[in-house]
């Protein structure tokens, strides 16, 4: 062994021990920083005098005191280059991702693997051709290349862009995908981005949301449905990697009777196809744990199940994950790619349309996987107590375990009690809470369908569509029974969770996917449904309970062993933007978060993930790995032995100007990363700033949602720059198809023959009583019934709408909104109907003395952007109508009163900038106005500004000087989180009836309020009726 080798072991045990005794005593973590810190003086017999003083090497420091990535120092640098026996001592550990939204596939591959090489490790010219590499090279292709280019021309594509890197790819996998997913790193962090603590240990951040202040290594980058190209570079020193590709034909069904040598050739991972290198190591790593990286094809998920069983059966102490390709439409096949160089065939470069590839890593590699399931658990806990094979017949409720899980989940806000004004209880509800207190066992589909009237309503939308069972996975409850609370203290699930695949009317029994489960009587289970905003809190738990695993092992003086050099992600198609309410890149910011270190994040959206729940196979007999239908997995890449983990941030620091990659200059690299700086652009504008909309193309593919999932019936689909150019393209085809039902004639005549009807309700008047009111005073609040906002989701568990307008119209609304629209709003034309006739129901009951003779208004809030919404508006009883300015070009929006005043409807515009209101000076004559809506609303995201700003500079402007001088008799209401937006009174103190106060100072006649009414105290009767300050 050299001597130089032989003397540095010796540093890195004594450092070791050093390290483990500071351990033992438990010093505070700012004098273990200075222990090590502090320069190691050592004397060495027979060494140059270049190594009698050594200081302790800063990977070393830093990765001991952390969980962060760091480089190479120059030290280790300088005794790798010197001495070929250490050329891996060293060597480390790296990840990089890169991307790119081209329109030219060839051009996205070669700008997506430089920006990868990039974040790379620096090679200089005398380390080119000496054994520099890329281990393993994943790629995501958009499917929406598919046409334009050959998928067959991507692998030797991205191996001739990666050829600048030393000996270039030796192995690739990957696929084509609906979505991708990849980070851009932060290339030289400054002392204002990394805090004190960060710069020395590198710490994991605490959880506060102020990400300004932290020092993230990465901007992750989410991007659905758009043409891309994705992929991840990985540099895994003594790690040997075989890729392989099985076909469904040949997975062995009988794999319980197979050796594991036979299996493992029928897979193809025969020794053959191995390097020599594989092959020598194969006898001593035969029973070394491995990791299995698999990418198969939608095609393949009948052949899967089989495939899986025989990795848990043959390779048993594997780690085995993967996500199933995908495409953006159900009209294109994914494809597969692979290469391995190993293997001495030209033919190892393939493009495959069926099958499954995958690469198993052996070596110094260490995974950690976890799994999202995004269901959130209703009702209580239930013992199976009839079932077989994969099909529970009869349950029964565990009384004991359930009120104790509901206590649980009660004090963490998951199946949090309804509120009594917002549930009737019907003789039905209260059967079936009787009836699921009954111990005597009942068919688990009677037990569902009981348990679905207790829900919210969207609770039960889903149970419609789709029923979700957990089954135990083995174990007590004890003091952890809320799932949320065991993923925080990162002790996994309680309950894997599973789509039931068929139900029988005849006996109610339920089965699940044949081979899926194993059924056990006696076990535990219970039902599921989707919910986004459970499926972020369980997101946040699962990070929650990785970062409370590592600081529990330093409080107890254990030396942490892991340090990831990347997260591998993959959500399923239904995970994301819209998922999670708007919020693009929910989940790869979350890991940014909780990591800040992390160097790279890489996936992309698939069609169902593998991977394990847990470690140990549940009581119910299903293997530990399986396939998930809807969920996301998260693969943090590490080494066993803590070798150092490789960040370009460190790296550049120190680089030179003879280590930039060949051909390529510091400016092209510099110009190849400022084009990924805003991948996210922002919608164009105008130069008032106003959005610059397009309407629908005709041609082009929108989005359904058909049950649980999502597909395009066109694959050149069309991307809407902002949220309302969605919201317009999206109303434009719920119209179209109201035209295919109902034409325009036809509805012109229905409008014509109810007005001349004496038997059809005459118009009410909605201006008239505000402008009294308003005289008198008052401000008036008008409430708002609707389901859902973009913002927020569900305002109301359950949504009486007749419970709701009582109580609105007894408490003396003057008008009444009703959100009709069905697109983000939850709302129908039907709801304008029986609010109408709610309201004069009511009327009819009241006693004189109530003065309710003369039944609210109905305004009707939707996004007009036709007469035919307004003939089909008037049909169903609205007597006013809101239009967005926003959204429409000024004669569509002059044409559009002209129509509203010939049906008898009035309208009121809604204004989001003083743009928008000059405009309105400018267009549209005095008179012809009836009321002004002022918005708090952004119209590129559909979000609210909280501060409630922009309605007042509206309010305070000389733009609406000018409204008033043009349209004085006009009133003017203000919208948006009135109610909840909280402004400082003349005693110093913060509420939100200091800001309607403001409100009301600037002009406001009043506020149509939504979530203010749902939010705001319960019985606090000032919401529900007008004010007088």
């Amino acid at each position: 062994m050299p001597s130089a080798l032989r003397n540095y072991r010796f540093l890195s045990v004594l450092t070791g021990t050093l390290l483990s005794i500071a351990s033992a005593f438990q010093p505070t973590p700012d004098a273990f920083r200075q222990l090590l810190s502090q320069p190691l003086k050592i004397s060495i017999p027979h060494q140059d005098a270049a190594f009698q003083s050594v200081k302790a090497p800063s990977t070393w420091a830093r990765s001991m005191s952390s969980s962060s990535s760091s480089s190479v120092d120059r030290f280790d640098q300088e005794l790798i280059n010197n001495d070929p026996s250490t050329e891996n001592l060293l060597r480390p550990q790296a990840m990089a991702s890169g991307y790119s939204q081209a329109m030219d596939m060839t051009e996205a591959i070669q700008q997506a693997v430089a920006m990868a090489i990039e974040a790379l490790p620096s090679i200089s010219k005398a380390t080119n051709d000496d054994g520099a590499q890329i281990d393993l090279a994943i790629v995501s292709v958009s499917s929406l290349y598919d046409g334009s280019a050959s998928p067959a021309t991507v692998v030797p594509a991205v191996l001739q862009a990666a050829n600048c890197y030393g000996k270039g790819i030796q192995h690739l996998i990957g696929s084509t995908c609906g979505g991708l997913i990849s980070s851009r790193p932060i290339m030289q962090p400054t002392t204002d981005t990394l805090s004190e603590s960060d710069k020395e240990a590198n710490e994991v951040d605490d959880d506060s949301d102020d990400t300004s202040s932290r020092s993230r290594m990465c901007v992750p980058v989410e991007q659905e449905g758009v043409p891309g190209v994705s992929v991840a570079l990985c540099i895994l020193p003594d790690v040997s990697l075989q890729t392989f590709h099985v076909a469904g034909d040949d997975v062995p069904d009988n794999y319980a009777r197979l050796s594991s040598e036979d299996w493992r050739n029928s897979i193809g991972l025969s020794d053959k196809d191995a390097s020599p290198q594989n092959a020598n190591k194969q006898s001593t790593q035969e029973h070394d744990s491995q990791a299995v990286f698999l990418i198969p094809s939608p095609a393949f998920s009948n052949d899967l199940d089989d495939l899986l069983r025989g990795f848990d059966m043959h390779l048993p102490r594997s780690t085995v994950f993967g996500a199933i390709a995908s495409t953006v439409s159900s009209l294109s096949r994914a494809r597969l790619f692979r290469h391995d160089a190993k293997i001495a065939e030209t033919s190892m470069i393939q493009t495959h349309a069926d099958g499954c590839v995958g690469v198993v890593m052996k070596g110094d590699i260490q995974v950690k996987t976890m799994i999202a399931q995004g269901a959130k658990p209703v009702g209580g806990v239930y013992q199976i107590v009839k079932g077989q094979e994969s099909t529970i017949s009869a349950i029964a409720l565990d009384e004991a375990s359930s009120e104790i899980v509901r206590q649980a989940e009660l004090l963490e806000g998951v199946n949090e009690d309804e509120d009594l004004d917002n549930i009737e209880y019907t003789g039905a509800s209260q059967m079936a809470q009787a009836y699921a207190k009954a111990r005597i066992p009942k068919p688990a589909l009677a037990e569902a369908n009981f348990l679905m009237k207790t829900l919210s309503d969207d609770d039960q939308a889903f149970m419609r569509k789709a029923l979700l069972v957990g089954l135990d996975q083995g174990g007590s409850l004890g003091r952890t029974p809320s799932e949320l609370a065991r993923l925080a203290e990162g002790k996994g699930h309680n309950f894997a969770v599973y789509q039931v695949a068929s139900a029988s009317m005849k006996d109610g029994s339920v089965t699940f996917p044949l081979g899926s489960v194993r059924i056990e009587q006696g076990s535990r289970m219970r039902f599921f449904v989707r919910d986004s905003t459970f499926s972020k809190k369980e997101v946040e738990a699962i990070w929650t309970g990785y970062k409370k695993r590592i600081l529990s092992a330093t409080v107890q003086g254990h030396k942490q062993d892991f340090y990831p050099a990347g997260c591998l992600m993959f959500p399923t198609l239904d995970r994301g933007n819209k998922f999670f309410q708007g919020k693009s890149g929910f989940e790869s910011t979350t890991i940014s978060q909780y990591i800040p270190t992390i160097p790279s994040i890489y996936g992309f959206f698939c069609n169902g993930i593998i991977g394990s729940l847990s470690s140990d196979n549940d009581a119910n007999g299903a293997s530990k790995t399986s396939l998930h239908g809807s969920a996301s997995t998260y693969i943090l890449i590490g080494s066993k032995s803590n070798r150092p983990t490789f960040h370009p941030a460190n790296d550049s620091l120190d680089v030179k100007s003879d280590q930039s990659l060949p051909g390529d200059t510091s400016d092209e690299k510099s110009s190849i990363s400022q084009a990924y700086v805003d991948v996210e652009k922002r919608a164009p504008r105008d130069s008032k700033g106003e959005l610059i909309l397009k309407r629908r193309e005709v041609h082009s593919g929108r989005a359904l949602t058909v049950s649980t999932v999502e597909w395009s019936v066109a694959e050149k689909a069309a991307l809407p720059s902002s949220a309302l150019e969605g919201f317009m393209w999206d109303k434009e085809t719920e119209v179209d198809r109201f035209r295919e039902r109902v034409p325009l004639a036809n509805l012109l005549s229905q409008c014509k023959l109810s007005a001349l009807d004496p038997s059809k309700p005459m118009p009410r008047d909605l201006i008239g009583p505000l402008k009294e009111a308003f005289k008198e005073g008052y401000f008036v609040v008008i409430p708002e019934c609707k389901r859902t906002d973009p913002s927020s989701g569900s305002l109301r568990k359950r949504y009486n709408l007749q419970n709701l307008v009582s109580e609105f119209v007894s408490k003396g609304a003057l008008v009444l909104s009703v959100n009709c629209d069905g697109v983000l709003f939850g709302g129908s034309l039907d709801d304008v109907t029986k609010a109408r006739e709610y309201t004069s129901s009511i009327a009819l009951e009241a006693s004189p003395l109530e003065n309710m003779s003369i039944p609210p208004a109905i305004l009707a809030s939707d996004l007009i952007l036709y007469p035919y919404q307004l003939y089909k508006l008037r049909l169903a009883g609205a007597d006013a109508v809101t239009l967005l300015v926003g959204s429409l070009a000024t004669k569509d929006l002059v044409y559009l009163i002209k129509i509203a005043k010939s049906v008898q409807m009035q309208s009121l515009l809604t204004v989001t900038s003083t743009a928008q209101l000059e405009n309105l000076n400018q267009s549209v004559a005095a008179g012809s106005v009836d009321g002004l809506i002022v918005s708090n609303r952004n119209l590129e995201d559909y979000s609210f500004d909280m501060t409630g700003l922009q309605a007042l500079s509206i309010l305070q402007s000389e733009e609406m000087k000018t409204f008033r001088n043009i349209h004085s008799e006009t009133p003017i209401l203000v919208e948006g989180r009135v109610g909840l937006i909280q402004a400082k009174g003349k005693d110093g103190e913060s509420s939100p009836k200091a800001y309607i106060i403001q409100l009301k100072e600037a002009g406001a006649a009043g506020a149509i309020v939504g979530g203010g009414l749902v939010s705001g105290p319960s019985g606090e009767k000032s919401w529900f009726q007008s004010f007088k300050f």
